[in-house]
Parts: structure tokens; sequence; C-alpha cells
């Protein structure tokens, strides 16, 4: 009745769950994509490695949550392979083993729990021959993690499962990982730790050829399998959407006999696969979990207190910035903070850090601009030794290697000469570099915040900056606005750093006059927030009583001439004018400087939109970017 047909087979191949056909024999005939996704017959993702097998000096990455099951029928003596000789270490055990294949000369490190015992989850991270490795077993949630130098290999189970990876000795490159599948590749821990080969994953490798194999081979026997065979050898046995386990997948099955002119033909089994289900509907729980979660924290009425406390202002303009840095917190992606010298672009940097899942991990800052052109090369990726004169004997790491598993903080990053800016390309985009002097590639995994204060698309068109790394950094960009446009912060800044600044420089407790404090809030503050300290700074100093008065403050006078300038009549011209700045400047900013959403959020045309930002001088660096 089924044949090798191939319009049977593509119509199979079209259906969204796996469909299996095996013959009176137990001989498969059909076994449709779909199926062969779910069972791994077929592996296109991940980075993929090359076929072959274990081979001495490989180093070997073991988690097995169960001794004996699931995992080649593994042995406590079959770890011995790797060092492990524990008289304690038994059947139903569970385990986490590093160790050297027959590398006698490297010690093994390993854990493990006795199958009596109940836990929820085992960790082991250790840094075994120049890998960072961190391993863990996750009973409640059924999942294993293998990381290698910040590469994850995920697996989940359902009951009992062996994951390994194998990471060759001479290169540190992954030569293996399991995969789901492993059972129908024959690919199990035994089966790899007695030298059987491995076939290759990834795209373009070759499928494996189940058509015309008995359905034992692929599938090793289990309960659903012996009645798929029962069935079509002869069995009155069916039934419909139950749930079963099929080589540690959990499916929903249909099983049904095939019969022609009352003979057995053999039997299909329709098979959808649950266990990706139940991940999607736990990742999506999860994640509205956090949405909800960071809702109900926006909402809150102190939420402007909890966003970063330690950046100081309650303007809308900043509130705005700290709730996109905030967002920004929470993800892994390039940050991009933009903004005028001295707008505080390195508390953002510091705050999205803490607040990070990074934050107890190294926050490393550099600014670009500070450190010589010949210097920042290996400060940024380190050197070996005697890459130049004057070099250390033993070399030196750099800052990306430094702030490995946190966060590096690019000051600056305008500075950065077209040189430079391709070898950071390069690491962002790999992960990877070479320190100067070098051959060995280092691979690092940093969270990324870039700063500057120019404008990067005008760098990019006057050919200063790579396009390719602009658009590699500006991922989550976030302006920061000037203290002259958010100026109801200064009374909140002034009363934050006044007593810093006194306490710093000895000269006791200062209070400000309200005359002085008006005088601050009507200049215009080019400085930003690192002039008003300075302002404030010398004004402690030279106040000789307990008040800080305006005759202390050291700002040009024209622009404290308040009394005069509040009380004078303004022609609508001018009120219409300054509207109109207003309203252009504001779209700017929430536009991230982008001037062709400005224009369309405006209604304005090209010609008129670049009249008035000649006409209002608002052609300028912080409105570019």
């Amino acid at each position: 009745m089924f044949t090798h047909n191939s319009y049977i087979h593509q119509f199979t191949d079209m259906m969204s769950e796996g469909f299996i056909f095996i013959d009176h024999q137990g001989n498969i005939q059909i076994y449709n994509r779909k199926a062969k996704e779910i069972f791994g017959v077929i592996h296109n993702q991940g980075i993929g490695h090359e076929a072959g097998r274990l081979e001495p000096d490989d180093i070997v990455i073991i988690a097995d949550n169960c001794l004996g099951k699931d995992d080649g029928g593994l042995t406590p003596k079959d770890l011995s392979i790797l060092g492990i000789r524990d008289k304690g270490l038994e059947m139903g055990d569970s385990i986490i083993a590093i160790g050297v294949y027959k590398g006698e000369k490297i010690l093994p490190v390993y854990k493990y729990r006795k199958g009596h015992e109940n836990w929820d989850t085992l960790n082991l991270e250790a840094y075994y021959c120049d890998l960072d490795i961190d391993v863990s077993i996750d009973n409640r949630n059924r999942e294993i993690h293998i990381c290698v130098n910040q590469q994850d290999f995920y697996i989940e189970f359902v009951n009992s499962i062996g994951h390994i990876v194998i990471v060759e000795g001479q290169t540190q490159k992954v030569k293996f990982y399991q995969s789901r599948g492993y059972t129908v590749r024959g690919e199990s821990i035994g089966d790899i730790l007695k030298g059987k080969p491995y076939r290759a994953k990834g795209k373009g490798t070759e499928e494996l050829n189940v058509i015309g194999k008995n359905i034992f081979e692929i599938h090793m026997g289990g309960p659903t399998i012996n009645e798929f065979y029962d069935a079509a050898t002869g069995k009155d046995l069916h039934y419909r959407d139950k749930f079963r386990e099929i080589n540690g997948r959990s499916t929903l099955c249909t099983l049904l006999p095939v019969d022609h002119e009352g003979k057995r033909m053999g039997a299909v089994l329709k098979v959808e696969d649950i266990s990706e289900l139940r991940r999607v509907i736990r990742e999506r729980d999860e994640a509205l979990k956090s949405v909800d979660e960071m809702e109900r924290k926006l909402r809150d009425h102190k939420t402007e207190n909890y966003l970063f406390p330690e950046i100081t202002g309650e303007s809308q303009e900043l509130f705005y910035a700290k709730k996109l840095a905030y967002k920004a917190s929470k993800t892994n992606s390039t940050v991009l903070l933009l903004g005028e010298s001295g707008t505080g672009k390195t508390l953002f940097a510091r705050a999205i850090h803490d607040e990070s899942k990074y934050h107890n991990q190294p926050f490393v800052h550099i600014n670009c601009a500070s450190i010589p052109e010949n210097l920042l090369e290996s400060e940024l990726f380190g050197y070996e030794k005697g890459a130049f004169t004057g070099a250390k004997n033993e070399g030196k790491i750099g800052l990306f290697e430094a702030a490995r598993g946190g966060t590096i903080f690019l000051d600056e990053i305008g500075e950065l000469t077209p040189y430079l800016q391709g070898k950071l390309l390069q690491a962002l985009q790999s992960k990877t570099f070479i320190p100067v002097g070098g051959t060995k590639t280092i691979t690092v995994e940093v969270r990324i915040i870039a700063a500057t204060n120019k404008n990067l698309e005008e760098e990019m068109l006057q050919g200063r900056f790579r396009e390719d790394l602009y658009y590699r950094i500006n991922v989550f960009p976030i302006m920061i606005p000037p203290l002259r446009q958010r100026k109801q912060d200064i009374h909140s800044l002034v009363y934050a750093l006044l007593p810093k600044i006194c306490e710093r420089i000895g000269s006791g407790k200062k209070a400000i006059s309200g005359e002085a404090l008006q005088a601050l809030v009507y200049y215009d503050w080019p400085g930003n927030i690192r002039e008003l300290e300075n302002v404030l700074e010398r004004a402690a100093n030279i106040a000789e009583g307990s008040t800080i008065l305006s005759s202390h403050l050291a700002i040009p006078r024209d622009k404290r001439q308040i009394s005069e300038k509040s009380n004078q009549i303004r022609s609508i011209k001018e009120v219409l004018e300054e509207t109109e700045r207003k309203a252009i400047e504001r779209a700017l900013r929430i536009s991230g400087g982008k001037k062709q959403a400005a224009m369309k959020a405006l209604g304005i045309g090209k010609t008129q939109f670049y009249e008035k930002l000649k006409k209002y001088k608002l052609d300028s660096s912080e409105n570019r970017n």
C-alpha cells in the first residue's frame, strides 16, 4: 500500500507532524522530515562540527543525571578512561565530570550525587586546561547546560539523559557536542567513550538514511516502539492522541495499523513533539512574567526613584532616558550612549551594568580619547612577551579580557582610529581577538556599552568612522539630555552634589542662597553637570561664610540678569519662535537625533526643516545623532 513513490514522500514531508510507516517486518518505509527533526535524524542547528571520533588528549565534559540510563549504558568503570576511579560512584548516580581522554598526567574534575538523594541542581565550574567550563544539571526544569568559554550547549530531557561535549586538546575547538537524536544516530556517551565514530552536524551535513532499516535499529526499543512494531506485525493495537515518551522526547502519538485486502501491511505512527511545545510555552510565560513585572515597576508611583536612584533628577527628559537605560539593562544588546560632554554617560553606563545580569562581573571603563593612539590597541587587546620595546616580560592581558563575563564601557568611541575601529569590529562580531604580537586567538564574552559626544552619522559620511562598526554599536541608542533641557533638575542636583563637594574639600557644610540657585537655573550650562560641579566646588572654596551667594558663582553675568529679563513683555513673534524652537528640539530628542523621523513627526518639508535648524542654531553635534 505504501511504496517508495516520491509523491508520497513529498506529501508527508509537508506535514506539520512526524509521520513514520513501517512494513509488516518492522522495516521503515516512510520517515518524514518532521519526524527526522523531532528525533534528531537531521540536525542543522548550532555551530556544527565535522565527523570524527574521540582521540587521546581530547578534553571530555560529561553531564549525566542517571548513570546507565539514556547514556548508552555508561558505567562507573567506563569513566576510568578519563581518570575517574571513585569506588563510591554507582549506577543510577548523577555526575558532572571533566577529564582528558587517556590523559593520565592530567587529573579529572568531577562532582556527583547519589541516586537516592533529592536535589534540584548540580553545578560544577572549573578552569580546566585553559578552558572556562560551567556545567549544570537542572532537575526541576529538566535541562542540562554545558558552557565552554561562554558557548552554551543546551539539551532538554524528560526523565534521564547523558550530555557530552568534546574539545580538541591542541586547538581547544569544540569537535563534538551532544544533541537530541543521539540515540537514533548511535552517539550516546557510552558509544563515544568506546571509540565509536560520530556524524557531522550543522548546515549542509548529510542526513542519516533510515529508509529500509528496522525500526529497532533507529529507536532501540521502548514501550511505544514495541507497540508500534506489534501493531505492524499483526497485533490488534491502535490509539489516538496519547502521551508517550520516545527516545526521551515527550510526544503526542497516534498509532494506526495498516491493512490491505484483509492483510496486515504495517503500521503508521503520527507524532507531535510536546517537549518543544512545553519549552516554547515556558519561554513565553517567562517573557510575559518579565514584561508584567517591568510594567508593574514602571507603573508604581516610586518608579522614578527606583529607576537608577544614583542618577539625580525628576524631569521627564531624564526619566525617559532612565526608562530606556533600564530596558537596556535587561538585554544583551550593545548600548550606545549619546550626549554632550558632562551629561553623565559614565554614570548611565555603570547603572546599566549594575542593574544587568552581569552585575557581579567586572565593569571595565576605558576612555578612548585619554590613551595615546600607539598604546590603545595593547590596552584594549593586551600584548604578548616581547611584542614591542618596553613591553613587560610576562606580557599583559587587555581590557577586553579583563572584562570577561562582564561589561566593557568604551567611552568616546568616536576617537578611535580607522585601524582600531577594524580591530574592534572583529572583536564585536566574533567575540575573538589576537593580542599585539601574538598568534593565539582569544575568545571572550563581554557586554559592550559605548559612548560618544560626536555625531557618528556625520563622521561616517566623512569617512572617519566605519559604517559597519556604526551599525554594530548603534543597536540600542540612548540620548542623554543636556542640562539646559532639564533645568528643573538643577535644584535636586545642587542639593545632591553640594554636601559631597563640601565633604571632599573639607570646607564644612555650606548652604546656597535662593538668589544663587536662581542664577544657576537661568544659566545654559554648556559644560553640563561637570561644569555645575566645578562651579559649586569653586563657590564652596571661596565662600567665607556658610552660605553660597550669587557673587561666588563663576558664570557669565549676562546669564544672571533674571529679574530684568523675566519682567519684560515679549512680542508674539518671540513667543512663537521660542515655541517652534522647543518643538524642534523635542522632536530631535525623542527621535534620537534622527532628522528624517523628526521631520515626519513635525509635518514639515526637508528644506523648511533645515532652514529652521540653521535659524535656531540647532544643526550641531547634539542634534545630528
